[in-house]
């Protein structure tokens, strides 16, 4: 369940959720486990800034990216330069959010694996959740490559995989892949819903269930494989209260109130 400030008696007034939000909201509400909130603003910014992350989905997966593995990664060098590891390092005189906004623009420009896929669509979440100043103040330091290696996302590690909601990313594994073939190993995904699709960049995938998924991972494992594909307890998100320390933009526009053992919420 979702507890704010001592209670988990919350209630919203028409509106005030989106559809998406308010599916996201039911789930962890109707969980077993409690999820913890200092504020319903820190709340409200996690359920947005998971609808970005859903956007920033499918926004990358219409952009023409391409598919490659690290040592073939491709970048626009007008805003990134590419190192020998296939890490895009921001260069000089560019300002994080239009190095972000340019991979959407001129995707066909780019070229990277599902891991750094995952970190774009979050970067560019994050910075369509907070202020643009703020995000270039706090990602000034920007490169480009999985999200084990980029600490700017604060990501929290969650282990119950029937717990993950909107907007995080999961991971599918590949036991016995194709050696040759080395990315077959497995493939990041961002789930989109709770209609069972996934957001995952490797092999042209785009907007895929679960079972297109694992059907397109068995396709590279080795001869004779006897183990599936499968997806992993293992996922992760963004520390969303953290973040939330950056964001601008509901507190003047919504009506809270505390009677008793309820919070009630609505837009002014």
């Amino acid at each position: 369940m979702i507890v704010i400030e001592g209670t988990s008696k919350v209630a919203f007034g028409e509106g005030t959720l989106s559809e998406l939000e308010l599916t996201i909201y039911q789930k962890k509400q109707n969980s077993p486990l409690e999820y913890r909130y200092d504020s319903v603003y820190t709340l409200l910014f996690e359920l947005y800034m998971r609808t970005q992350i859903v956007e920033s989905s499918r926004a990358l997966s219409k952009s023409g990216v391409y598919f490659a593995e690290f040592k073939n990664s491709m970048c626009n060098p007008a805003y990134w330069h590419l190192t020998d590891q296939g890490r895009f390092q921001l260069k000089s005189g560019v300002t994080p959010q239009d190095a972000i906004r340019d991979i959407f623009t001129n995707g066909t420009l780019y070229a990277f694996e599902c891991s750094m896929a995952v970190v774009v669509v979050l970067y560019k979440a994050i910075l369509e959740s907070i202020d643009p100043m703020q995000f270039d103040f706090l990602i000034s330091d920007l490169l480009l490559f999985d999200y084990h290696s980029n600490s700017n996302l604060h990501l929290i590690d969650r282990t119950v995989n029937e717990e993950a909601v909107t907007g995080d990313v999961l991971y599918f594994e590949n036991p016995e892949f194709e050696p040759k073939i080395p990315w077959g190993k497995g493939e990041n995904v961002v789930m989109l819903g709770e209609n069972g699709f996934f957001y995952g960049h490797g092999y042209g995938l785009g907007i895929a269930s679960k079972e297109e998924v694992i059907t397109v991972l068995n396709n590279h494992r080795i001869p004779g494989s006897t183990k599936s594909a499968f997806l992993t307890d293992r996922y992760v998100h963004p520390d969303f209260s953290y973040f939330a320390l950056f964001q601008s933009r509901r507190q003047n526009k919504l009506i809270i109130a505390k009677v008793g053992e309820w919070i009630y919420v609505r837009e002014r």
